[in-house]
């Protein structure tokens, strides 16, 4: 591209502190240093780790780039760099995969040391590619995808079939990824097993998907909304329960109903009261939970030690147990052979200007489904219509998690490009609705 060796001025979404909103600015981004690649970002999405760094929750340095699940297109290539070329289409990397530490390198492993969840925000290489009004404004997760162009390391990058379509893919980046690989990668659910489900938000959906990809023949979702049950049964459960509909214990109810049959238990939402009950929901013997939910890092759990001695396994899980180089690639091409439907995850679509709107909307549980139109199309919402002047077709859900997928639909007819576009999905780890779950 005409681009390569220069610095590329573009829009990107600031936070230049915590706890204040967006900003839309024009960021340089510089040319990429040795291993590493520039890319020309075509979807990104919302999840609530980002939710995290806006909230000061998580450690970043600011002003900071957030957003680390998107798809895109290398735009060039630092010195050094073989696994890619410009043009080929890729998802960035928030969990890489150097293919040298020691998780790396064992097969069961995936938690790469070149993972930067401490938040040091540069590169590798040790600084910034991006500048905004002369000062650095730092990475987030080594990804920074709520820009039009980023910059990641090389380890950090995995090529997709130039077939697969960005704005349904890019979930593979993070939160489809996620629970579907809880079921099938670490929990190992097996044909014929029975399996509850905490939490049914986005991941919560992708772990049932995955257990019922794996042949689990009984999959629980528990959620206090019931709002959310319709589309996990659309997704595999055979059942859904609220927590508030009993007055003993979520662990007795479920013994109660499979005749003390839980194989496997996955806690989707990342509160320690719901971890444990996760825990003591399956069989007390070969029962095996896994922790999906990201916890909260301050906080300290306590549990009766029992609950494991009688030969219970529990497993924590980050990015579904896949190694993100090779695993990515592969997840693309299963969707591409309709091996699973991303489209059941789909809930909304913003212009990129609006991003604070698509965290107003993950807070307060509204979702739209996208799909791709013309200029003219019209906006539903909730089964009524209104004209509108540009912006694909969207449908309203009933969904209440979110999560947003940003991208910049393909010219058509010689007409002017579209509006950069964010596609919001229900693929959140938990939602505001999931935070007050039992």
């Amino acid at each position: 591209m005409g681009t390569a060796g220069k610095v590329i001025k573009c829009k990107a979404a600031v936070l230049w502190e915590p706890k204040k909103p967006f900003s839309i600015e024009e960021m340089e981004v510089a040319p990429p240093k040795a291993k590493e690649v520039r890319i020309k970002i075509l979807a990104t999405g919302i999840c609530r780790t980002d939710d995290h760094v806006i909230k000061g929750t998580i450690v970043a340095k600011y002003p900071v780039i957030v957003g680390h699940e998107a798809t895109g297109i290398v735009e060039s290539i630092g010195e050094g760099v073989t696994t890619v070329k410009p043009g080929d289409k890729v998802i960035p990397l928030f969990l890489p995969q150097c293919r040298e530490c020691n998780a790396c390198r064992n097969p069961d492993g995936n938690f790469c040391i070149k993972s930067d969840i401490t938040g040091h925000g540069v590169l590798a290489e040790g600084t910034t590619r991006f500048t905004c009004k002369g000062k650095p404004v730092y990475h987030f997760m080594g990804t920074s995808t709520f820009t039009e162009y980023t910059v990641v390391d090389e380890f950090a990058l995995a090529k997709i079939d130039a077939a697969a379509p960005p704005e349904k893919v890019c979930l593979i980046g993070c939160g489809f990824s996620t629970g579907y690989g809880a079921a099938i990668k670490t929990g190992k659910v097996t044909p014929g097993s029975t399996c509850a489900v905490f939490g049914l938000g986005g991941v919560g959906l992708s772990v049932i998907m995955g257990c019922k990809s794996a042949g689990a023949a009984r999959i629980i979702g528990i959620d206090l909304n019931k709002n959310k049950f319709e589309k996990a049964m659309a997704v595999g459960a055979t059942e859904c329960i609220s927590p508030k509909d009993f007055t003993k214990p979520i662990s007795e109810v479920l013994s109660e109903m499979t005749g003390n049959n839980v194989g496997y238990s996955f806690e989707v939402i990342g509160r320690l009261d719901t971890m444990v009950d996760a825990l003591a929901s399956c069989h007390m013997n070969y029962g095996t939970s896994v922790v999906v939910g990201a916890p909260p890092s301050a906080d300290m759990l306590t549990y009766n030690p029992m609950l494991l001695f009688t030969g219970r396994t529990w497993k924590g899980c980050i990015f579904g147990g896949w190694k993100s180089r090779d695993d990515v690639p592969k997840l693309v091409t299963d969707f591409l052979a309709k091996k699973f439907d991303l489209d059941l995850l789909i809930t909304h679509v913003l212009p990129f200007r609006n991003i604070q709107e698509g965290f107003e909307l993950l807070y307060s549980g509204q979702s739209i489904v996208e799909e791709n139109g013309k200029a003219d199309e019209k906006f539903v919402f909730d089964g009524s219509t209104k004209s509108c002047n540009a912006g694909p077709a969207v449908q309203l859900t009933n969904t209440i998690s979110s999560h947003f997928c940003c991208s910049r639909p393909r010219t058509a007819l010689g007409t002017r490009e579209k509006a950069w576009k964010m596609v919001c999905y229900s693929v959140c780890k938990s939602s505001s609705s999931l935070q007050t779950i039992s």
